[in-house]
């Protein structure tokens, strides 16, 4: 009998060890795959920033990436730019067979908050090129949870646009901070002519410009991760530096910038400059392909974005990029196409293509960003502590309020019906109430 049980024994043992070595090995696995016998494999790929020209770049990337790696195919899904999140929040609400998609600044708390997107942190710790990427872009990539959830393909911030022709004529030097900016958009300006300095965006997203303002206006007291409240936890509003920033915010409208502008979004913005109406103009980097088309060489430049009384200059981060599907079924052979399309040679000829600024630091190297339109964004990171880049607040419940708020209360104030320090008190208020509720 005592033997018996010494057998039972044994053999329950070794089927506990078993089955803890089964659990083991499934914990041990980030890949989710079922690839183990070299068989073939097919990846589903969703962009949502689709244009013919980037679109067919990503197809020429994705047959060298198949032809290195012959057992896995990718499908690259193209929805029409003007419903593509929709599209991708619907494939992902019902699990649909995706494997890699595009991941915008935008999208991503909603994506990891709905679990839709596996954690790349596995993947990234034994990724050769991770130790390139640039501030922005780890910035943005663990911009939820300081987990990087997917990688981003390019960074977008803002620089000056300037039309040199317009400033020959005055012998005017390009402005370095806001207050030159204003001077000089003075001498610019003729109303009689329809001459004006600056490109002023009143409407659509005129919160963005009346933001960054005012935290130039706080120097380096803002605080990067959270860019509406400064280090010590009040708002950016909150300061002397605020109003100081909203009264020559309205100075600008008001006398170097076409009268109309208080109702001008990204487009008008850019119209005005390429059409000679305006002078200068803060915008992203996919303006230089619409400026460079429009005009000739030796009518326009770039430089560094003005900068605040403290010499600080504020940028918000935005970013797209490539993330892993929490349901995917491949997931180290998903991994190795984000990997593929991460690399230093495919995002740099990835950035020239879709005008953006490359991800990895190597890409200073290159001539194409050495000179012309794009020197500037390298001549700002190298000066990280005057150029200051700041994660986007898009976060917060309450930021489309405060979208709309940038406007119309914007607006309220341009034409005088509020005064800076009312307009500062609101948004101080508002943004401690988010902040409460967060």
């Amino acid at each position: 009998m005592m033997r018996m049980k010494k057998v039972v024994s044994l053999v329950l043992i070794t089927a506990l060890l078993l089955v803890l070595a089964a659990c083991g090995s499934k914990e041990n696995s980030n890949s989710g795959s079922d690839n183990t016998k070299g068989e073939q494999v097919k990846l589903t790929m969703v962009e949502s920033l689709s244009s013919p020209k980037r679109t067919e770049f990503l197809k020429q990337s994705i047959a060298e990436f198949e032809k290195q790696n012959p057992n896995i195919k990718v499908e690259l899904i193209s929805p029409p730019l003007e419903s593509a999140d929709n599209k991708i929040n619907q494939m992902l609400a019902a699990k649909q067979d995706v494997d890699v998609l595009e991941v915008r600044d935008i999208t991503v708390a909603q994506f990891v908050n709905n679990s839709y997107l596996e954690s790349l942190e596995p993947y990234v710790s034994n990724w050769a090129d991770y130790s390139t990427l640039s501030i922005s872009a780890l910035t943005m990539a663990k911009d939820i949870n300081n987990t990087a959830y997917y990688i981003p393909y390019g960074i977008y911030q803002r620089e000056l646009f300037y039309r040199t022709d317009l400033f020959a004529e005055k012998n005017l030097k390009v402005p370095t901070t806001w207050e030159e900016l204003y001077e000089v958009g003075k001498a610019l300006t003729d109303p009689s002519q329809n001459k004006y300095g600056y490109s002023f965006r009143g409407g659509a997203g005129a919160e963005q410009y009346m933001t960054q303002i005012v935290q130039d206006y706080n120097g380096s007291n803002v605080n990067p991760g959270d860019s509406v409240f400064n280090n010590d936890g009040s708002t950016i509003f909150s300061t002397p530096g605020a109003i100081e920033a909203l009264e020559l915010y309205k100075k600008i409208y008001k006398e170097i910038s076409p009268p109309d502008s208080a109702n001008w979004a990204f487009s008008e913005q850019v119209q005005g400059f390429t059409s000679g109406t305006t002078a200068m103009l803060i915008q992203d980097p996919d303006t230089i392909e619409s400026i460079a088309t429009a005009l000739n060489e030796d009518q326009w430049a770039s430089a560094p974005l003005p900068t605040g009384p403290d010499g600080v200059s504020h940028f918000v981060l935005g970013s797209a990029g490539w993330g892993m599907t929490s349901h995917s079924k491949h997931k180290d052979e998903a991994w190795k196409l984000i990997e593929f399309l991460s690399s230093p040679e495919q995002n740099l000829a990835f950035s020239k293509t879709a005008g953006i600024i490359p991800i990895h630091t190597t890409a200073s190297d290159d001539e194409f960003f050495k000179v012309g339109a794009y020197a500037p964004y390298i001549e700002m990171a190298n000066k990280p502590e005057q150029f200051v880049g700041v994660k986007p607040f898009t976060n917060y419940k309450g930021y489309q309020l405060y979208k709309q708020a940038g406007t119309e209360k914007g607006q309220a104030f341009l034409f005088d019906r509020v005064s800076a320090e009312d307009l500062a008190k609101e948004f101080d208020e508002f943004w401690i109430n988010e902040k409460a509720n967060q």
